[in-house]
């Protein structure tokens, strides 16, 4: 697969990630999470519902916060198969020619251009233009094959010479009419192209599709899928996590993080802190030389991991309890 868009800022982030060669599926769901281990902390739940979207070849929609691990689960399945990853970031207004092709006019153009003496040929001696039409009737279909065509995320997993995982991010983002069109997918594995036909998956792909719940999937779309609920994870997975992403942290860092952390998804804020930015804040005390937390190390720090400054003045003003409460087990 070759990234021939990504240049271009008007379309959705097109990724195409090789890994490793592909590799037997795991057995069980519990192989499966402990082949995840490696680079993903999954809880059974999760790990269950991914071995049976592989098994079942059904499509598999994770819905939670933002910032609890839906992408990074479609990174991590690619990685543990041995699969390209295709991801198709969605957004208001995304379209068919923007996820599964749109013909090249630009090069229809210049085919027409280095053309015009063949077609002079072809239209010698015609007496009208109905003649002439008529003389190059069926020309036109030339016009309108592969050669012509710019592949998108979706028709590139189409075409794949070999399995793929399939990121649909943020599909909550995209109008419920984006949906209606990724239905024969999720369903057939296939597309419909009017010049071309029906396009059938080489290679059943393994589709993922997130959503932060901004809006209500369909019925229509949740009916084709397998469904996983993500959510925040409690700190003894969280410090796993940690300490996976972070090899060497000190345990007591580890532990007053996560739970400094868990205290504060608990407040009403604009924006819950993410893993990421709990990684991202583990990260910065270390650079610190912090070996835990106290309230003015916190206060200095709170910008890497609360991005709203309403949700800061929140938490400063909680400071002393969210650093010595012990969290609630999710």
């Amino acid at each position: 697969m070759t990234v021939n868009d990504s240049l271009d800022p008007t379309l959705p982030p097109l990724d195409v990630r090789k890994s490793s060669p592909a590799i037997a599926l795991p057995e069980s769901p519990d192989a499966l999470e402990r082949a995840l281990s490696h680079t993903y902390v999954a809880d059974s739940r999760t790990a269950l519902a991914a071995w049976l979207a592989l098994k079942l070849s059904r499509p598999l929609l994770l819905e939670g916060p933002a910032g609890v691990g839906k992408t990074d689960l479609a990174r991590a399945l690619a990685e543990t198969l041995g699969r390209p990853l295709v991801r198709l970031q969605c957004y208001e207004g995304l379209d068919e020619a923007k996820a599964l092709y749109e013909w090249d006019y630009a090069k229809q153009m210049l085919y027409t251009q280095l053309l015009r003496d063949s077609v002079s040929k072809e239209t010698a001696g015609a007496e009208s233009i109905v003649d002439a039409v008529e003389r190059l009737s069926g020309a036109e279909s030339a016009f309108f094959g592969k050669r012509f065509m710019i592949r998108r995320p979706l028709l590139q997993v189409i075409e794949s010479s070999e399995p793929v995982v399939l990121l649909v991010d943020e599909v909550d983002r995209a109008d419920p009419e984006f949906e209606a069109f990724l239905l024969e997918i999720l369903a057939e594995n296939q597309v419909t192209i009017p010049e071309l036909g029906t396009l059938k998956a080489v290679h059943l792909p393994l589709v993922l599709l997130t959503t932060n719940a901004t809006r209500d999937m369909t019925d229509a779309l949740r009916r084709r899928c397998l469904h996983a609920f993500l959510d925040y994870p409690p700190p003894s997975r969280e410090l796993t996590i940690l300490e996976l992403r972070i090899p060497g942290i000190a345990r007591s860092l580890g532990e007053a993080l996560v739970r400094f952390v868990s205290n504060v998804r608990a407040l009403d804020l604009r924006k819950a802190p993410s893993i990421a930015e709990t990684i991202d804040w583990a990260r910065a005390l270390i650079l610190l030389g912090a070996s835990g937390l106290d309230k003015e190390l916190v206060a200095q720090t709170l910008g890497v991991l609360i991005k709203y400054d309403e949700d800061r003045r929140t938490i400063e003003g909680s400071l002393p309890k969210l650093l010595t409460d012990t969290p609630a087990q999710r």
